[in-house]
């Protein structure tokens, strides 16, 4: 190639046009250095014919400055790439940037030195340095690692280097993951679950496109059945996929993954070290990583080789980013699988409408686990009523669920108390003259968190004390907190069991994979008693002597106008209901509701899950919603509210006459200011058949805007804030 179409990692810049000078080797998918202007920015070659741009001379052209020593964007990588950034309406480059790296993961072979201790003792022996002795053994590591692994500082880590009694070692940090054993710890798997297992396993054997539903109720043992597919496309050399929901699932993961292959899968996800992103997607680009575990972000590494994907808890909302590029990571990962020729595998046991509705039309095969695995069964489940049987005044907890608790705790199990609600209180008020703490950057109250004695915004993080007085009226003592979150109800299970050891499961107080495996420790040597839990304790855990689940308040996700609320409240409880009863002795579930006669508390109670998702299919397909329908969110926003109001505006009068498209709004959206920018929505209402992204697309490239309005669009909304 004399010439070379670039797509530079600016997403307001189209391709570009390059030389390649002499000697220099290239191909589309090639990771190159190429100047722009005074700067030097990381980008891809590309076909010409795929990325039409402005003709440009080669007298005009500039060189490309190198060419990475990585291997080369793979083309059904780039065929993901264009189809996403085209579903939806992002610039290829942003698309792109969530398969590069950091530019240190295209550099060549690199070295870092450690230290060793080579058995000689030093003259002069301070208690420190005999301390280091004796811990490091034949420990090898960092200076920092030494000494924090040694309770010593740095200097007398160096001191024994300086005297001979550590020596150096040059070791290179991109050195070779283990290799997972598909035969290393086989299970025992049950009729149903071995004949779901041939099902997937065939489907590698096949390597072609295959989408497929694993339903499987909470219990039934879909881990373990795609495990057997995994362990198929080791014996093959080719590389899976796992994709989690939450970074906190990652660490109980790798736990049951290392006891079935004897060691852990590759981890990606934003709580890894650059170091260890750096040697990930080099292995994973080689080849060499077979199996590769991760958040959402990890669909767009550059597999040599994949032969299968497989999205657990595929129903879970997270999955669907609402910053940057708003794709589906579920949806992303069927067309993943489509490009590479790999089976997909979405495993859930509440499967999310649009999925059973592709199983419905033919598309995704379905493979369903019925019963609980082994001897256990699925929980009983009970709705308290809180009109006929409220709890006492200032308590949140239902005599009848206090009862329960009394009653398992004396039976020496664990109970669980879910409420969708971090901190303490929702909204704190003063009661003199009703003055409410409001997050200055955003229309949302501020919560109360009484474990850091903070009011906290939890949308865009702003944090300050709370006052001992009220900043309205000065009012002393007059400051209360209205509502219950995790805290108060922690809280109030100190003072109705001050003897049981509880713990406050929040992504307050579970961050990162360690923090998740502290916790699962904790739970296993039952040196926790009662957990009280937001949705992060909701999946993905397995304990045998949890045996009591107590839903604090079930209409919590109900109120709002939320097109899947019904489907959402109905997917949360059943998660979190799955966590009783896992291993031989019995579950039991209670639900406090104001409504038990509502259709989604029916179907909790009764287990009647076919007629539930048949009314909720059948008022999605009356009123055109997803999946029979199509929805695009355009939101406008701007710290000059009057230029965001004013673009709205004027994007609604650009709105195209089209028979199959209704545009609603434009409208103050819910939380009308987010980050200190005032926020307008409109709301697009398609047909299926519709493409509803070109006439978007058309639509909003003949409007003009002022440079201080951003102007998003979020095609299959899953938020409406």
């Amino acid at each position: 190639m004399s010439r070379a179409r670039v797509i530079i990692l600016n997403s307001a810049l189209g391709p570009l046009d390059y030389r390649v000078p002499q000697g220099m080797q290239v191909a589309p998918g090639s990771i190159v250095v190429a100047p722009l202007g005074p700067r030097q920015l990381m980008g891809v070659v590309w076909e010409e014919d795929r990325l039409p741009a402005e003709p440009v001379g080669d007298n005009r052209l500039r060189n490309l400055v190198a060419v990475a020593d990585a291997p080369p964007i793979a083309a059904p990588l780039r065929r993901l790439i264009e189809w996403t950034a085209d579903y939806y309406l992002a610039p290829l480059a942003s698309v792109l940037r969530m398969a590069m790296p950091s530019s240190s993961a295209l550099e060549g072979a690199r070295t870092v030195t450690e230290y060793r201790l080579t058995g000689e003792v030093p003259a002069r022996l301070s208690p420190q340095r005999t301390q280091a002795l004796e811990r490091l053994g034949d420990r090898q590591g960092l200076v920092r690692e030494l000494a924090l692994a040694a309770g010593v500082s740095d200097a007398v880590i160096r001191g024994l280097v300086n005297v001979g009694a550590m020596e150096a070692i040059e070791v290179a940090i991109d050195s070779p993951f283990p290799v997972p054993d598909p035969d290393h710890q086989q299970p025992e798997l049950s009729d149903a679950q071995a004949a779901a297992a041939r099902q997937f396993t065939e489907a590698v054997t096949a390597r072609a496109f295959a989408p497929m539903l694993l339903d499987g109720v909470t219990g039934s043992g879909k881990t373990e059945v795609y495990f057997e597919a995994i362990a198929q496309a080791i014996r093959e050399g080719r590389q899976s996929l796992v994709l989690l929901p939450e970074i906190a699932l990652t660490e109980p993961f790798l736990k049951r993954f290392a006891a079935r292959f004897g060691c852990a899968p590759v981890a990606w996800h934003s709580d890894l070290r650059q170091s260890q992103r750096r040697r990930a997607w080099r292995a994973v680009a080689s080849g060499e990583a077979l199996v590769t575990v991760g958040a959402r972000s990890s669909l767009f590494l550059p597999y040599a080789n994949l032969g299968l994907i497989v999205v657990d808890e595929a129903h879970e909302t997270s999955f669907k980013q609402e910053e940057g590029v708003h794709y589906h990571a579920r949806d992303v990962a069927v067309m993943r699988g489509k490009f590479e020729g790999a089976p997909v595998i979405l495993a859930s046991a509440t499967p999310a409408i649009e999925t059973r509705q592709q199983v419905a039309a033919g598309r995704y095969a379905e493979v369903k686990l019925p019963g609980r695995y082994g001897v256990a069964q699925l929980p009983t489940i009970e709705a308290i009523n809180l009109v006929d049987a409220p709890p006492e005044r200032g308590r949140w907890i239902a005599p009848k669920l206090v009862t329960a608790i009394d009653e398992t705790l004396a039976r020496g199990e664990q109970v669980l108390l879910f409420l969708n609600r971090r901190g303490y209180a929702p909204l704190t008020l003063c009661r003199t003259c009703g003055h409410r703490f409001q997050c200055p950057n955003c229309t949302a109250w501020m919560v109360e968190h009484r474990l850091i004695h903070r009011l906290a915004c939890h949308h865009c993080g702003h944090v300050e004390r709370v006052p001992e007085t009220c900043p309205e009226c000065g009012g002393e003592d007059s400051l209360v907190a209205c509502g219950p979150g995790v805290e108060r109800i922690a809280d109030e299970a100190t003072l109705l069991w001050p003897d049981a050891k509880r713990a406050i499961v929040t992504s307050d107080t579970i961050w990162s994979p360690a923090k998740a495996a502290e916790f699962v420790a904790r739970m296993e040597a039952h040196d926790i008693d009662i957990v009280i839990g937001t949705q992060l304790v909701t999946k993905g855990y397995h304990f045998p002597n949890l045996t009591l689940v107590g839903v604090i308040d079930a209409d919590l996700a109900l109120q709002g106008g939320d097109l899947r609320a019904g489907e959402k409240t109905f997917q949360q409880i059943s998660q979190v209901a799955g966590r009783a009863g896992r291993g031989a002795k019995p579950g039991h579930v209670y639900i406090q509701t104001h409504d038990p006669s509502a259709s989604v508390m029916r179907a909790l109670v009764t287990g009647d899950t076919e007629a539930f998702y048949e009314a909720e299919t059948d008022s999605r397909r009356e009123a055109n919603a997803p999946p029979f329908g199509r929805y695009a969110a355009i939101i406008v926003s701007s710290e000059d509210k009057a230029a965001a109001d004013t673009t709205a505006r004027a994007i609604k009068r650009a709105a195209p006459e089209q028979e199959a498209m209704y545009v609603y709004g434009p409208a103050p959206a819910p939380l009308a200011m987010l980050r200190g920018r005032h926020r307008f929505r409109l709301l697009v209402h398609a047909r299926r058949s519709l493409d509803v992204q070109d006439v978007i697309r058309d639509w909003l490239g003949g409007v003009e805007w002022p440079t201080k309005v951003r102007v998003a669009v979020d095609v299959d909304p899953y938020s409406f804030l």
